[in-house]
């Protein structure tokens, strides 16, 4: 995993994760090759991203009518170790890697049924305002909820 910078260690990254959601690859992410589009796994990211806020309650604060914060995906990338076939299981964790002041670096790890990862990723989410589209900072509440392990939620 050398040729991934922002992993050390594979086995110590991965053990960091304390949220997972599961997809079943769907015949429409397969390209005629057969196997998944290298689009697909942002799709996939975006899915697991917003399930790991939903669980914190930040969906609601962030959708709410009254709230003039947004979250903003400001960079992401994806890194292939092994193929994906339609209709493989895949659970994919997200864990929040560095907490900024308006920003949460958010890792990836999609691994298939046997345990084994498939890809990495990491993307950058900044907290901005919808009125002005500046960063603002993140509640200190949210960056403790977001910064504490949890393996109750495995």
């Amino acid at each position: 995993m050398s040729r991934i910078p922002y992993i050390d260690n594979i086995k110590e990254w991965s053990s960091e994760f304390s949220f997972k959601h599961d997809i079943k690859v769907r015949f429409s992410e397969t390209d005629m090759f057969g196997h998944l589009n290298n689009t697909v796994p942002f799709t996939y990211f975006e899915e697991a991203r917003i399930e790991y806020f939903n669980s914190m309650g930040f969906m609601m604060d962030w959708l709410s009518a009254e709230s003039d914060l947004i979250p903003v995906v400001a960079d992401l990338q994806c890194d292939y170790i092994q193929q994906v076939f339609f209709n493989d299981q895949l659970t994919i964790h997200v864990k929040a890697a560095h907490i900024g002041n308006s920003s949460i670096d958010i890792h990836y790890l999609g691994t298939k049924e046997d345990g084994k990862a498939c890809f990495t990723g990491r993307g950058t989410i900044v907290q901005v305002s919808k009125a002005t589209g500046k960063p603002v900072p993140l509640a200190e509440d949210m960056k403790k909820w977001m910064s504490q392990t949890s393996v109750n939620r495995l």
